[in-house]
């Protein structure tokens, strides 16, 4: 036979219940079944370990006690308690203040409970339903009811609470089963307390005479036409009671046993078929909203809360309504704990909690629980700082608790977003792992471009509570940290350039950033922005030198030397009139190095004029030197963030034009020096006085068309832009600002030298004009050489003619002076031929010259039409082309009416 000690509990259990009994183990099989229903139950649910609970009961208690005072006092003296920090287990030591104010020498009120318990017939089911399932661990036995009564040291308080008051509602314990009560002195034996549990047949010998209290709960008058709904009842009325326990669980998104969800209407109702006062069911459906209100802020952050995707923005808003939910369910523990405290008394006394009481105690929270579903349902699909600006709309709103609620839970949803911010503007770090700052970043563009393109702004993710400016400085200051380290190669630390300010560390910080958006937040991120930008710039222009090499751009793209542009095309003039396939660029290359040392370009810095080289365009058929030359620029490094590939390109065309303007006013000198050293020579030849003189007025039209061009280029074009664009170099404040003002400054340029798409047709009809002087000087050239060879040939037969003279022979021949009067006579006859070639070139370019007109006075550039008053003075196309009279008279019209 196996000894004691090897025998299984239920062995051992089961003997004692025999021994202590007196009885076999088949009469004593209800007693076991009890035994290992009590050992094996949970009547004293885990205490949860919360200060504010603890803190709440003494309170109370004192309260009861009719102590106000001290209840102040002892909430001021906690307050300072948690302030100090002095002590760590400050719960355990509340916890053992309030067991020890529970007086041991005071009458129990609740030992005749126990041996009601005990007294009771246990159900048939007994074995498979303990007593602990009869209600939800969400409304465990608070510490008081644990604790009261204590003083026969007797198993705990849920047994006495449950006997007291059951689901149904208070019973009033029978005073038949409060005989058995343990002596008063001490603890009773384990056999008393098991005996007490026997049926109620047995002699009331046995347990001593009876103790007569009166009822806990006084009988309610049966006035009602319902009875009570007890448990297993489908045609009583639901007590008030039943309903406020139902809706603690409707509080807490749990379906009660009377409130469940409606799937169908989308709220917590009472089943039709329940009886229940019409009043109550009003009162429990208005006040099954907060459930309904619960729910939803718990589904967004249960959805929310595991999303990674999410992102730390969202995740801190899911903490604060985290945070809200908490303060919820703090106040949903005292209820819970204030029905607890009423189970054992009637519950029709003023002190119950009823559900009038609950209407009072639920407004606040229905009124925050409210505003956070709103929010909740506005903030659907948004995320970082789209989501900030979410709830900062919330914010605007007049009532001072709802303010103070969305300015609590933005500064917990902003605190990320200053976080990344902070890290940017003095760090220049940049870790978004999940989009949600507004800085977004492209990790496949190259350095060369990383001002333009790497770094930009998500509109959707600018806060509203920051301005545009402020997040157009934010970006700049990070961005020029960047190029600063990637591509000026600077280490210096960002610290050293702009000092780093307080960072938002906690959310209480960024609430304090937040209610100072216009002025420390405004401060900060002025400070980084100024510092960073003034480094910046002054690390361009010390040590690569942006401002002379934007100088240089206008002294040689934009032929600003004179002295060095006229004798580099004296000295290309042989080379260019080439046709453009037998021109070698090392040839141009040293000619243009023997312009720069013969004129003051040899001044400039060694920098700049390694930068300067010879570029041949792409020849097309027909093309001479002239049409494929051009000057050429070179930039690398950080100035190519302000020079791109796009403004070259823009330089380069400038430089063309402006290159093409040069050359018609280079070649209108040779045509007047020509005329002017040809003219006393062919003073001899009267025949060609008409021609020349044809070619004299041609000259002089086109020398005053070309000169007002290049004044209208040169000062009004150039010159005005120039002033401009300097000025706002010399104020820009960030490289933003110096490559806008750059970029105006190209823009500008182009339309108004009629380089732009909408002054094409200007465009060509000045091409053509070009091409007409051209055309001219091969004419007159043509003309004069033509003239010279005839005057050569007659010079040298009067040469001829004297010498023979002189020698004492006959000047000339019959057959000399004839041959000589055949050839006069043939060159006399070109002469009409170069005439009407003249006219024709004439009519040609005076027809395109009045084209021109007519579009410039057409023009919406008023500086377009001023140039065409000043190409025609004295009106001489305007009275040979009506157009352009009704054109003229149109501008002047608008004008008298703007005068």
């Amino acid at each position: 036979m196996a000894t004691l000690d090897q025998k299984s509990p239920n062995v051992l259990l089961q003997s004692l219940c025999c021994r202590i009994t007196g009885k076999s183990e088949a009469e004593v099989a209800h007693q076991f079944q009890f035994a290992v229903r009590v050992i094996g139950s949970n009547f004293a649910p885990t205490i949860e370990r919360d200060e504010f609970l603890v803190t709440e009961k003494i309170k109370k208690e004192l309260l009861k006690q009719r102590r106000e005072a001290d209840a102040a006092l002892f909430s001021e003296l906690h307050r300072k308690l948690q302030t100090q920090g002095v002590l760590k287990h400050r719960w355990s030591i509340l916890y053992l203040l309030l067991i020890l104010s529970e007086d041991p020498r005071k009458p129990a009120s609740r030992v005749g409970n126990y041996g009601a318990l005990f007294a009771q017939a246990l159900p048939r089911d007994a074995h498979s339903t303990p007593f602990y399932c009869t209600r939800p661990q969400s409304l465990a036995l608070s510490y008081g009811d644990r604790c009261a009564g204590l003083s026969t040291g007797m198993g705990t308080s849920g047994i006495s609470s449950l006997g007291v008051y059951t689901l149904n509602g208070p019973t009033p314990t029978p005073q038949s089963l409060l005989a058995g009560q343990p002596p008063a002195g001490g603890a009773p034996l384990l056999g008393s307390r098991l005996a007490w549990a026997l049926p109620t047949s047995s002699p009331p010998s046995a347990v001593g005479p009876a103790t007569i209290r009166p009822p806990l709960v006084p009988m309610l008058p049966t006035t009602r036409a319902l009875r009570p709904r007890h448990d297993g009842d489908t045609d009583g009325e639901v007590t008030e009671a039943a309903l406020v326990r139902d809706i603690l669980y409707v509080f807490q998104g749990i379906d009660g046993k009377f409130i469940k969800m409606s799937a169908q209407d989308n709220c917590y109702k009472i089943d039709s078929k329940v009886v229940v006062n019409k009043s109550l069911r009003d009162t429990s459906s208005r006040l099954a909203e907060l459930g309904w209100l619960h729910n939803k802020v718990r589904k967004y952050t249960d959805a929310r809360s595991l999303d990674r995707a999410f992102g730390l923005v969202g995740q801190s808003f899911c903490a604060s309504l985290h945070q809200e939910l908490k303060e919820y369910y703090r106040l949903l523990s005292v209820l819970h704990s204030q029905v607890e405290d009423d189970q054992g008394v009637n519950m029709c006394t003023e002190s119950a909690l009823t559900l009038r009481r609950l209407l009072v105690w639920i407004f606040d929270p229905k009124v925050r629980l409210k505003m956070l579903a709103a929010l909740v349902d506005f903030c659907q699909g948004r995320k970082g700082g789209e989501l900030a600006s979410a709830v900062h709309a919330y914010g605007k709103t007049g009532d001072p608790q709802m303010r103070a609620l969305v300015q609590h839970i933005l500064s917990l949803v902003s605190h990320p977003i200053l976080n990344f911010l902070y890290r940017w503007i003095y760090d220049g770090e940049l870790e978004d792992t999940y989009h949600e700052f507004f800085v977004a970043s492209d990790p496949n563009v190259k350095t060369d471009r990383l001002w333009h393109d790497k770094y930009s702004l998500r509109k959707s993710m600018i806060p509203s509570f920051i301005t545009m400016d402020q997040a157009r400085k934010v970006l700049l200051i990070g961005k020029s940290i960047n190029f600063l380290h990637q591509v000026c190669h600077d280490r210096t630390p960002p610290g050293k350039i702009t000092p780093a300010s307080k960072s938002a560390d906690t959310p209480k910080d960024a609430a304090e950033l937040l209610s100072d958006l216009e002025g420390g937040f405004q401060a900060k991120i002025d400070a980084a922005y100024f510092d960073t930008s003034k480094y910046l710039l002054d690390v361009l222009n010390r040590n690569y030198l942006l401002l002379e090499h934007l100088q240089a751009m206008r002294r040689y793209l934009l032929l600003g030397q004179g002295d060095f542009i006229r004798h580099l095309m004296d000295l290309l003039k042989p080379e260019l009139v080439r046709p453009a396939t037998t021109l070698y660029q090392h040839n141009l290359t040293g000619i243009l190095e023997t312009a720069v040392r013969a004129t003051n370009a040899q001044y400039d810095n060694v920098e700049i004029l390694k930068r300067l080289d010879v570029r041949l365009l792409e020849v097309s058929p027909g093309d001479t030197g002239w049409d494929v030359f051009s000057l050429d620029y070179h930039v690398d490094g950080p100035i190519s963030t302000v020079f791109t590939r796009e403004c070259m390109g823009h330089y380069l065309r400038v430089f063309n034009f402006l290159w093409r303007a040069k050359r018609m006013e280079y070649t209108l000198t040779d045509i007047w020096k020509g005329q002017m050293c040809s003219a006393k020579l062919l003073q001899t030849m009267p025949e060609l006085s008409g021609v020349l003189h044809q070619c004299h007025i041609l000259a002089s039209e086109m020398v005053h068309f070309i000169h007002q061009m290049q004044y209208y280029i040169t000062f009004e074009v150039l010159e005005c832009s120039w002033d401009e664009l300097w000025n706002k170099v010399q104020q820009a404040q960030d490289l933003d600002h110096i490559i806008a003002a750059h970029e105006v400054f190209l823009d500008t340029i182009i339309s108004r030298c009629l380089l732009d798409n909408n002054s094409r047709s200007l465009l060509n009809q000045l091409r053509a004009i070009f091409d007409q002087i051209i055309e001219f000087q091969n004419a007159q050239d043509s003309l004069y050489r033509a003239a010279l060879e005839e005057l050569a040939l007659q010079l040298e037969f009067e040469t001829m003619k004297e010498k023979n003279q002189a020698e004492g022979q006959w000047g000339v021949t019959a057959k000399q002076e004839e041959e000589e009067k055949a050839r006069i006579r043939e060159f006399q006859k070109t002469i009409p031929k170069m005439c009407s070639q003249v006219r024709i070139l004439t009519h040609f370019y005076q027809s395109i010259v009045q084209q021109f007109l007519v579009l410039l006075t057409t023009s919406t550039d008023e500086s377009l039409r001023f140039l065409s008053f000043r190409l025609d003075f004295n009106e001489h196309y305007r009275a040979r082309e009506p157009r352009l009279r009704a054109s003229l008279g149109a501008t002047r019209g608008r004008r008298m009416s703007n005068i």
